[in-house]
């Protein structure tokens, strides 16, 4: 049998990589099952289940979505191998792309950020806002800056 794509053992890395980070960015779990000791597929399917909307990219230029969890997924009416690998910056309209980045170039330099909200829009055209976001800076094992994640609870249509 073939675990989902959110399951790969590279995304399970991630995961974990998601979780500490940021653990180390705010001082607190971003989930409730991140303990010392779980293992690294748990952790990835907790994360994925969560219920809150949890989103990841890399350190390329034009960075691409690495990460997407299940509430993400369905607020940007998406499945996972059309979201994950898409420019990060379509997920912001036109309109809002100058203020997301300026977002992400703050978080960049403090390695988090709270309290962020902005306008998005989904692969269907839907817009809503999200309010009350967390971005962070992803590190690996080496202390090398992999990308940045973003989580929120609070969002709606507009």
């Amino acid at each position: 049998m073939v675990d989902a794509a959110w399951l790969a053992a590279e995304t399970q890395a991630l995961a974990a990589m998601l979780l500490e980070s940021h653990q180390r960015a705010f001082n607190r779990p971003l989930i409730t099952a991140a303990q010392t000791g779980r293992s690294r597929r748990l952790l990835c399917q907790e994360l994925f289940a969560c219920g809150f909307p949890v989103l990841a990219h890399g350190t390329e230029q034009d960075p691409k979505l690495s990460y997407a969890n299940a509430a993400a997924l369905q607020l940007w009416d998406s499945h996972w191998d059309e979201l994950i690998g898409m420019p990060s910056r379509l997920t912001a309209p036109d309109s809002e792309r100058a203020e997301r980045s300026s977002a992400l170039g703050q978080a960049k330099r403090l390695d988090a950020v709270q309290n962020y909200r902005g306008i998005r829009i989904s692969r269907k055209g839907r817009r809503f806002m999200i309010d009350n976001a967390r971005i962070w800076t992803l590190w690996d094992a080496g202390e090398r800056v992999c990308g940045q994640a973003a989580c929120f609870r609070d969002w709606w249509q507009i």
